[in-house]
């Protein structure tokens, strides 16, 4: 999938802006596992002007590359086709300056990449789950220049996780919010008002004990409840 093309017809959503503070003045790479992360973090940018790839496939992150300079990269080690880590590696060596920032869905490196020099930073998805902003100071990390792993990844301990049972409304909508679906999208697929919908997500956060729709897809990931 190619998002690039419709940047501009994005429209903002009630996450929460993760990359707001961030102080990237480049050409932004993104190359995500499914329409939903690549949604998301297309949104967290002010500037959609900056990004300059969406996609959720190696290849298509690759062509993007091989045509003009980029400062950032931010990509997920497992990618609809292609590997993250993979990625990472040949980016890097297409463009020796470019920043790399990777979020571990595995919240694991690869023994073979766990010291490569091209993987400068990394951010495991139970990390971002427990809302420690780990993306933002993975991003800053490299934008100064220095090397990051999230702190589960630091301790080799991931934190504890807890998982609540669901109703089946709330199973469905996890399961259209993980397909990508804004509210409106979602009020369309349950035939009720924009509102209502707004109300179903509101009480899904909250079963999950999670701030946003990042941090609630990634924890029903974890917990076996949904699949990208």
């Amino acid at each position: 999938m190619d998002l690039t093309p419709y940047l501009q017809t994005l429209q903002g959503s009630n996450l929460d802006e993760v990359l707001l503070s961030v102080a990237v003045s480049g050409k932004v790479a993104l190359a995500m596992k499914g329409r939903f992360f690549l949604r998301c973090l297309c949104e967290s940018f002010r500037e959609t002007e900056l990004i300059g790839c969406a996609v959720t496939d190696e290849k298509s992150c690759l062509g993007y590359l091989a045509k003009e300079p980029y400062e950032l990269l931010i990509c997920t080690d497992f990618l609809e086709s292609g590997s993250g880590f993979d990625l990472a590696k040949k980016a890097k060596a297409l463009q020796p300056q470019l920043k790399v920032v990777m979020l571990s869905l595995g919240d694991a490196i690869p023994v073979e990449h766990a010291d490569a020099p091209w993987l400068e930073a990394v951010v495991a998805e139970a990390d971002f789950i427990e809302d420690q902003k780990p993306l933002e100071a993975a991003v800053l990390a490299v934008m100064g220049h220095h090397s990051y792993r999230s702190p589960s990844l630091r301790s080799g301990q991931l934190p504890y996780l807890s998982c609540p049972r669901l109703t089946p409304r709330e199973y469905e909508v996890l399961d259209l919010l993980a397909s990508g679906l804004t509210d409106r999208e979602i009020s369309e697929q349950l035939v009720v008002s924009e509102e209502t919908a707004r109300t179903y997500t509101k009480r899904l956060l909250k079963t999950l004990e999670v701030n946003n729709r990042v941090q609630a897809v990634l924890k029903g990931m974890r917990c076996g409840m949904v699949k990208i």
